[in-house]
């Protein structure tokens, strides 16, 4: 009898990547959902070649045999916008690519769909209380409400079918090589420039990128996570001071802070039109978790400490350690 098979979309991103090997290391079997041909994978990965997602993607290459879809793939943050319509192009692969693959996945009789959405869905801030599954939407950038959207088509469109949905809501992903905001701190951090962050005392969750596969794999797999939503970290809330302290730690380099008062950040922030970037490093954003480990029997398999660790260290002392 042949092995069911786990449709991966975004399996080149940086999320991708680590559930591939998660999953390959299980001796599952595998499919990446690819723009094209050429992407670059492990040998044992099957390929289908299905174009860019959107409203129009042809998905009839890659659902044959196919058991459950992660689906990660999506339009992220964009730098420089240079789209006529960004709300437009957002919509069109978050939203209804995601509709189009919900359709496929019902036709197919798929079991299940797991959605990585993001906890942006509920804003980019908390006061007091922690985000968790019933915290009020308010998504701030194109990002999360086109991904908010995203949620909401998935369920309508599997509503009253054989196949499952289950949502999954991280905060910023960090690991190592991690993109965005987490790769650029450990860079500044590795040359030894000093940060005005020495005074912030706020908290924020984030997740390592092998506790969040990790925490994919149990959605695909645990029968009480069928058509729920979770928001996922790694459990712990740290400062962006004390981030800062514990990747200098990993790296050997000493932690460079300066204490300026977090208003007189606020305030450069506005003047030099940054203020959500400074807002990301000294506000809180804080998720509650235990619904999913609660539910679906869950423990991160790394500690905060321990991925912050194995994901500030110079690269290639960074793999095959905290196993």
């Amino acid at each position: 009898m042949e092995s069911k098979c786990i449709l991966v979309t975004g399996a080149t991103g940086f999320v991708g990547r680590a559930l591939v090997r998660r999953l390959l290391a299980e001796g599952r079997r595998v499919r990446a959902a690819l723009r094209g041909a050429s992407a670059e994978l492990p040998a044992e990965v099957e390929r289908a070649v299905v174009g860019d997602i959107g409203p129009e993607t042809d998905w009839s290459a890659a659902f044959d045999g196919v058991d459950t879809v992660a689906h990660l793939a999506a339009r992220v943050h964009v730098l420089r916008e240079d789209a006529a319509d960004p709300l437009a192009t957002f919509r069109a692969v978050n939203a209804e690519g995601t509709r189009r693959l919900a359709e496929a996945a019902r036709a197919a009789s798929v079991r299940r769909v797991v959605y990585v959405s993001t906890i942006g869905v509920h804003g980019v801030k908390t006061e007091g209380r922690p985000f968790d599954e019933s915290s009020p939407f308010a998504p701030e950038s194109l990002y999360a409400q086109s991904k908010l959207e995203g949620e909401k088509v998935l369920r309508e469109v599997l509503a009253g079918s054989r196949t499952e949905w289950t949502i999954l809501r991280p905060p910023l992903v960090y690991g190592p090589d991690a993109p965005g905001n987490f790769g650029r701190l450990v860079r500044l951090v590795a040359r030894g420039v000093p940060l005005p962050l020495g005074a912030v005392r706020n908290r924020r969750s984030l997740i390592y990128v092998e506790n969040l596969a990790d925490a994919i794999v149990r959605c695909i797999d645990h029968l009480a996570a069928a058509n729920e939503t979770f928001v996922v970290s790694d459990g712990a809330n740290l400062s962006t001071a004390n981030l800062v302290r514990r990747i200098a730690e990993a790296s050997g380099t000493p932690a460079r802070l300066l204490p300026c008062p977090p208003v007189l950040l606020r305030c450069a922030g506005a003047m030099l039109g940054r203020r959500g970037e400074v807002g990301r490093l000294i506000d809180d954003l804080a998720i509650d978790s235990a619904r999913l480990r609660r539910r679906l029997d869950w423990t991160p398999p790394f500690t905060a400490h321990e991925g912050l660790t194995l994901s500030s260290r110079p690269a290639g002392r960074a793999s095959g350690e905290g196993r």
